[in-house]
């Protein structure tokens, strides 16, 4: 090899690796990108798919920050409610990796139980486009939304929010914590 304009070869033993979100044959046959250069860097390629086309690749990365972020943050044990589950599965990931660990990290902060819910990811847009949801999800939205409704009403206190629920102490605690719903809660008004 000689430098341009030298006359005196030259070795070296050198490496290149490039990454790139385009379809670089394409530009090439386009000509927007210079033949010689592609056919120089493209010895040895490795296409990694969009985590949009990983099927459920996206839950085991999801579930990984989940515990990687919680960890962090002092809140271990985090899991996923199902709406978040189906939100994650549905959502198309438009920008990537990058974008699903942004969320993750944000939803972790926002958490304020133990459970993970769509809102949280700020996925809620994705879920209105699917059919209605199971039976067992519906039920736990309409639970929590009460739940959380007379905690609100009676400033966290458990004992008056139980008996307007028409619930036991231990079961309102019960159904706090299969809901993901923090004990001590002063819920927002």
């Amino acid at each position: 090899m000689q430098r341009v304009g030298g006359r005196q070869d030259i070795s070296s033993d050198a490496r290149v690796i490039t990454a790139t979100n385009k379809n670089l044959q394409e530009y090439t046959a386009n000509g927007k990108f210079l033949e010689d250069l592609y056919f120089r860097l493209a010895v040895l390629v490795v296409k990694v798919p969009a985590l949009r086309e990983r099927g459920d690749d996206v839950l085991l990365v999801a579930k990984a920050f989940l515990q990687g972020y919680g960890a962090e943050h002092g809140k271990p044990g985090l899991t996923f409610a199902p709406d978040a589950l189906r939100a994650l599965s549905v959502y198309r990931w438009p920008r990537n990796v990058r974008e699903l660990q942004n969320r993750m990290r944000r939803a972790v902060i926002m958490a304020d139980g133990k459970r993970v819910g769509a809102r949280y990811l700020e996925l809620m847009d994705a879920l209105s486009e699917l059919p209605p949801q199971t039976l067992k999800e519906a039920r736990e939205a309409v639970e929590r939304d009460m739940v959380q409704e007379a905690l609100r009403r009676h400033r966290g206190k458990i004992t008056p929010a139980a008996v307007e629920l028409g619930i036991s102490q231990p079961m309102l605690y019960e159904l706090m914590e299969k809901l993901g719903i923090a004990r001590g809660l002063r819920c927002r008004g």
